[in-house]
């Protein structure tokens, strides 16, 4: 059984990505872990992140150990290229070239340990948006008749507060301004 695992743009060369996937390749996972650990690259880190994001899906997807697997392929591809200017001398520029690759990798058992069907994950009901207005609808409505009065009270005073405005110079304007009358 083969699991795989990818990372794309990633905004580094594939040259330098390269120095670091040759040492591992074809290594038990256990070994390949270690020898990213300590390797001095910038780009262990990338690498060993995808690697264990690998055997985390064989380990969820198909129920594989971890013991039992080793970097079968493992490969890095030129990505996008983004160019950038430098000015350099007698009013010339010339081109920066920043460079991104994609990595791949794929997982192989050591000791076959038989077919494996991919995981089947169940997915629930999909929730009616009808079922829920009508729901909240009758939560308002029972709510309403508990709170009637003291909503009232309240409806009132409020009611009572936007009449009340002064006839100054100042409430006209302000009232014109926010829109209301």
């Amino acid at each position: 059984m083969e699991t795989k695992a990818s990372l794309n743009h990633l905004r580094m060369s594939a040259r330098k990505v390269r120095l670091v996937i040759d040492v591992i390749r074809k290594m038990p996972i256990d070994q390949a872990l270690a020898q990213l650990q300590f390797l001095n690259k910038l780009a262990a880190e990338p690498v060993k992140k995808l690697i264990l994001s690998a055997v985390a899906n064989a380990e969820h997807n198909y129920s594989l150990e971890k013991d039992n697997l080793f970097i079968k392929e493992i490969k890095a591809d030129e990505g996008v290229t983004l160019k950038r200017w430098m000015p350099k001398a007698h009013g010339r520029a010339t081109v920066i070239r920043k460079r991104g690759c994609h990595i791949h990798v794929t997982l192989a058992e050591i000791v076959e340990s038989g077919k494996k069907e991919a995981r089947k994950t169940k997915v629930e009901a999909p929730v009616k948006l009808e079922a829920v207005v009508a729901e909240a609808e009758k939560r308002a409505a029972s709510a309403a008749k508990k709170d009637g009065k003291a909503s009232a009270k309240k409806e009132g005073a409020k009611v009572a507060a936007d009449t009340k405005s002064g006839k100054g110079f100042t409430n006209k304007v302000f009232n014109r301004k926010a829109g209301s009358k």
